[in-house]
């Protein structure tokens, strides 16, 4: 049995971060919430919260006593801008007696997950995640209102990953041997197109969704009309119209990480019906 190892998560009550949290409570370790502002900061019982800021890191000097592993995002500040302060981070974790880091990657180069991998003091694993199952709750308001999804590309093929289940590779690496200096790219146990991901909502939710195709320029049209900045906008055309191979091929690495197999859309979807499903009352009106 694995001893009991105090963590400092950053980006705790982000998508993946909220994730890293429950898994390692779930192995029965310390889990340590570093936030901006304590005393707004919503975690499980049992998780210790504690104040600071990775864009200042002498802040961080009382949440690393006592460490054995820190999880790090990228990005950080009211504005989410690249940190460009990992070397003071991994300095002051190193000083702290931490061992183990763990980074997320994302989603290109940044001077934080440089730091880490140029760091010979600390067993550092990067975390390089496809896209989110999570990334499908964009639907759930047109779901709802009017039981259709409307994308374009509807053909592109992802092998998108469960975030719990990042949260567990995250787990496994903060706190066993064997993982340091390792980068994981993590996928779901299959491939999916924007039709099939709609089949498994409609099954999670008991009733049929239409997947209306829009053409490019439809889709950019939306996006614009939701406000969605124009660099993601060129974003999204990219990688939906020309899904990099990463994006689109499976790996096992999340069962050879944690020894049980990825997680399914399917099971993520049903997992979160609840969001695809009007409220009692609004639906018998």
């Amino acid at each position: 049995m694995t001893q009991t190892q105090k963590i400092l998560v950053t980006g705790a009550s982000g998508t993946v971060g909220r994730q890293v949290v429950a898994e390692l409570l779930a192995r029965g370790h310390a889990v340590r919430a570093l936030t901006r502002d304590v005393s707004r900061a919503a975690f499980p019982a049992g998780v210790e919260a504690v104040q600071g800021d990775l864009a200042d890191p002498g802040t961080l000097i009382p949440a690393l006593e006592g460490v054995s592993g820190l999880h790090l995002i990228t990005f950080g500040g009211a504005f989410f801008a690249p940190l460009e302060t990992g070397p003071r981070i991994l300095e002051l974790a190193r000083a702290a007696g931490v061992r183990r880091v763990t980074v997320l990657h994302g989603g290109g180069p940044s001077p934080l997950e440089d730091a880490v991998r140029a760091d010979e003091g600390v067993d550092w694993t990067v975390l390089k995640p496809v896209e989110f199952m999570s990334n499908a709750l964009e639907w759930a308001p047109g779901i709802v209102a009017s039981d259709e999804v409307r994308e374009p590309f509807v053909s592109r093929l992802s092998a998108m990953v469960h975030e719990g289940d990042i949260g567990a590779v995250a787990a496994v690496a903060l706190t066993e041997e064997g993982h340091g200096g390792r980068e994981y790219v993590l996928t779901g146990p299959e491939l999916l197109t924007v039709g099939d991901k709609v089949a498994a909502i409609s099954a999670a939710r008991g009733r049929e969704t239409a997947l209306v195709e829009l053409a490019e320029e439809e889709a950019v049209a939306q996006w614009r009309a939701a406000g969605r900045p124009e660099d993601v906008i060129t974003f999204l055309v990219e990688v939906y119209g020309n899904t990099p191979e990463a994006g689109r091929t499976v790996v096992g690495t999340v069962e050879q990480v944690t020894g049980r197999p990825a997680r399914t859309f399917g099971q993520w979807a049903a997992e979160h019906a609840d969001a695809f499903t009007a409220p009692a009352a609004a639906a018998a009106e």
